[in-house]
């Protein structure tokens, strides 16, 4: 099996502020706890760091609060019922049933569950009960916690260039469906079709982490002043992220009927590959003038572009699938517009109108 050391390293590269950042903060939340609040062994400080900043996205303040009252909860019911019943398997069984159990109860977030469960765990184990542990505790817990939102908020990451790497996957799993259906119409290729078709599918998980990734971005702007300068730059991924998801969709269902309509041998027509083609050069433009921190205007352009050629593909002529390719075509450059900034009523105008039906 190939392994691919360059994705590898851009990935380490990529997230190499963020391992940094968590690092740092979470030696620091040992010292803070040991030094300044005289706690023996504050390991839940430099977890609550962890946690609060790791390498995943979004919900950071959130996370926190679950962490805490995970902790708080756990500790709680484990302190309580180790200090009356003492510890052995079925003790421990016990607990953490109790700890999770209310967990659920009273919150439907999966880190206040896990959290208080392995909280419970580590008292019934490791920790006998004590009468200011717990309280210890929760508080190395907060004390993680806020120093990895100030972390996050003093050394910020670009919102911008967080969104980039995922938009940037999305944007260019476009440009390839576009750009492979477009060949499988020059060459009446229904298995060529039928090939892109199937790529196409697989691109919804990176729809989903770039949506994440601006949850992240958008937290971290909210968060940290010296981000918010850069907002404009974030805005527009904000502004492109549903209508791109749109596009993507549109030309999954565009492939599907290009399969149908290249099995049934029919004929498109030859302007509906190149505006394919020229779509897939506007999402690739698109993808470079938001990677530059520039308006999208060439993209805009080039999509227009694309657009007059509809222009050539009146319905009716050609196929009923390849009817439906057209119709697909127009929701997809609608889509393209609006994630270069233009609203709706603009973008549909940009069409060019149908001709009448016949008769």
């Amino acid at each position: 099996m190939e392994v691919d050391v360059r994705g590898r390293l851009r990935r380490l590269a990529f997230m190499g502020p963020s391992i940094v950042q968590t690092s740092v903060a979470a030696g620091l939340a040992w010292v803070v706890a040991t030094d300044l609040f005289g706690h023996e062994r504050p390991f839940f400080a430099p977890i609550a760091v962890v946690v609060c900043i790791g390498v995943a996205v979004g919900q950071r303040l959130r996370r926190v609060a679950e962490l805490v009252a995970g902790v708080s909860l756990g500790v709680g019911v484990g302190d309580l019922l180790i200090f009356k019943i003492g510890s052995g398997p079925w003790q421990i069984a016990l607990v953490v049933a109790l700890a999770m159990g209310t967990a659920v109860f009273l919150d439907s977030g999966t880190l206040i569950v896990l959290q208080a469960g392995s909280s419970a765990v580590l008292v019934a184990t490791l920790l006998p009960p004590s009468g200011t542990g717990g309280l210890d505790r929760m508080v190395d817990a907060l004390i993680g916690g806020v120093l990895g939102i100030a972390a996050v908020a003093l050394l910020p990451a670009s919102p911008a260039a967080i969104v980039h790497r995922h938009a940037e996957a999305v944007l260019e799993a476009l440009a390839a469906a576009l750009d492979g259906t477009a060949e499988a119409v020059e060459r009446a290729d229904p298995e060529r079709a039928a090939a892109v078709l199937a790529e196409a599918r697989e691109t919804q998980a990176e729809v989903e982490a770039f949506g994440q990734a601006l949850e992240t971005g958008r937290e971290i702007t909210a968060i940290a002043p010296l981000r918010r300068r850069r907002r404009q730059r974030f805005l527009r991924y904000e502004t492109a992220w549903t209508p791109v998801d749109h596009a993507l969709r549109n030309m999954r269902v565009l492939s599907r009927r290009a399969v149908v309509a290249l099995s049934q041998a029919e004929s498109p027509p030859a302007a509906l590959p190149a505006a394919l083609r020229e779509l897939a050069g506007a999402v690739l433009l698109f993808r470079d003038e938001l990677a530059a921190g520039r308006p999208p205007d060439g993209a805009r352009a080039a999509v227009m572009g694309a657009a007059a050629r509809l222009a050539e593909m009146p319905p009716g002529r050609s196929g009923l699938s390849t009817d439906a390719m057209t119709a697909q075509l127009r929701s997809v450059v609608v889509d393209l517009l609006e994630a270069t900034g233009a609203d709706r009523e603009a973008a549909v105008a940009a069409l060019p109108p149908l001709p009448p039906p016949p008769g």
